[in-house]
């Protein structure tokens, strides 16, 4: 069976714009984001859904979606965030992603209806980078 794509950027066999990276968990901008700095953090490990997620991956995953989330008020002037997590269904990708989405207040979202939208030429890697900052990654 051919790897998720999740595993390809992990392995770095498929290029995207990381923010955060350690031995047990990786953060990337999601490509088709709800809003600009939307990031998705998986375990680093193939893990397909929360159900399979082993109790030594549930406390560096938690506490990176919530560094993210705590980077994107200074980094992307959000007001809050918005974290959820699909569980087999809906999940796109049959690999464990949390979803940190930036959120400020008359953003339009409401309830789990997820409009999404595109970056600009350029614009994906200045978001990227604004969140390394923040997070105080290279």
């Amino acid at each position: 069976m051919a790897a998720d794509i999740f595993c390809q950027i992990i392995a770095g066999t498929l290029d995207t714009e990381v923010v955060w990276r350690d031995e047990t968990v990786v953060a990337f901008l999601d490509h088709r984001p709800v809003f600009k700095g939307h990031v998705l953090v998986c375990p680093a490990r193939h893990v397909e859904s929360l159900l399979d997620l082993p109790g030594e991956l549930m406390q560096p995953l938690l506490a990176t979606a919530q560094r993210v989330a705590r980077a994107m008020g200074p980094a992307l002037g959000a007001d809050g965030s918005f974290v959820a997590m699909n569980n087999v269904v809906s999940q796109s990708v049959p690999h464990l992603h949390v979803h940190v989405v930036p959120r400020s207040k008359g953003d339009g979202l409401r309830g789990f209806f997820w409009p999404r939208t595109r970056y600009a030429a350029g614009e994906e890697a200045d978001y990227a980078a604004r969140l390394r900052v923040a997070l105080d990654t290279p």
